[in-house]
């Protein structure tokens, strides 16, 4: 389980000057040759990684027989901003396996981009599960099913369906470690909890291609289609677009984790959820494993915000 001694300090917000608030979190970095070469509290803590586990899903998918364009492929990956452009990819993939969004069965929501959602509103939309974050994912799993006969209705949710199971074998196989326990996900997907060490174990395994061929095309569509995993507001594409080969997944309540062909790899947990320690935090992290974060830093900086300006900003505190 959780536990609160397992985090330390990682991160501060200040403001005009003065230090407002403070972040605890655990961090852990791994070497070239998967050691662990930094951590900030306990490495071995217990989370959900919440949506940092769709690239796992996504291999075991792959897997399973579920082929799709690259940048479709990066969809099945994404927490989306729901742009037009993912909206259309989550609809290609569907149509592909012959289905409609009336097939989607995750939970309706408006688009995180706030320009696509204020769109949505004015033509008299409402919230749907097509543009809710995790419709890529479940359009992905939706096919999935069709193409192995599995049944598609709300059921492929069920931890026991035969999707499910295959990604929970998949994720224990990647950490390196059983899954300690499935819970439910935002999106009404099945999530799992390892430990911190097992999610960056994880996104290793798929960087260096120890997790074959799947493996090899869920790092391809990251890297090559950063705008559909994430969206051009969002820290997790930045990431990706000016470190070369990063493959990063954000997901909910403080979490963020990231790995390159090399063999380096971070994960993440801000223990109270507040994201906007999350991108700060990243950074010090792959910079105390020697990843170059000049290009990336300036450009994700969390900042606080008085009348309306920039007068402070979140800062790591990593030891």
């Amino acid at each position: 389980m959780s536990r609160p001694d397992a985090f330390v300090p990682i991160a501060i917000t200040q403001r005009s000057g003065f230090d407002e608030s403070v972040h605890f979190g655990a961090v852990v970095a791994l070497s070239r040759d998967g050691h662990v070469a930094y951590a900030a509290g306990d490495p071995d803590v217990s989370i959900y990684p919440r949506s940092s586990n769709k690239p796992m899903q996504a291999v075991a998918m792959v897997r399973a027989g579920l082929s799709l364009a690259p940048e479709l492929l990066a969809l099945v990956c994404a927490s989306h901003d729901g742009t037009p452009a993912h909206i259309d990819g989550v609809r290609r993939i569907l149509s592909g396996a012959g289905l409609t969004d009336d097939a989607l069965a995750n939970t309706a929501d408006l688009p995180l981009d706030p320009v696509s959602a204020a769109a949505a509103l004015r033509r008299g939309d409402h919230r749907r599960p097509l543009y809710m974050n995790c419709s890529g994912k479940h359009s992905g799993m939706l096919a999935t099913c069709v193409c192995n006969g599995w049944s598609h209705d709300e059921s492929y949710l069920a931890p026991e369906h035969p999707l499910q199971l295959r990604i929970t074998e998949t994720i224990a196989e990647l950490a390196g470690q059983d899954v300690e326990h499935i819970g439910v996900d935002g999106c009404g997907a099945p999530a799992h909890v390892i430990t911190l060490a097992g999610l960056a174990r994880c996104f290793r395994s798929i960087a260096i291609g120890a997790a074959g061929e799947a493996g090899h095309a869920v790092h391809t569509a990251m890297t090559a289609h950063p705008e559909m995993v994430g969206g051009d507001r969002r820290d997790v594409t930045t990431f990706m677009r000016r470190i070369p080969g990063l493959m990063a997944k954000d997901g909910a309540d403080g979490v963020f984790a990231a790995a390159l062909p090399d063999g380096r790899a971070v994960a993440l947990k801000v223990a109270d959820g507040a994201n906007r320690a999350r991108s700060a935090t990243m950074i010090a992290a792959l910079d105390r494993v020697g990843v170059d974060v000049a290009d990336v830093a300036p450009l994700v900086e969390e900042q606080l915000l008085g009348g309306g300006r920039p007068v402070g900003v979140v800062r790591s505190v990593l030891p």
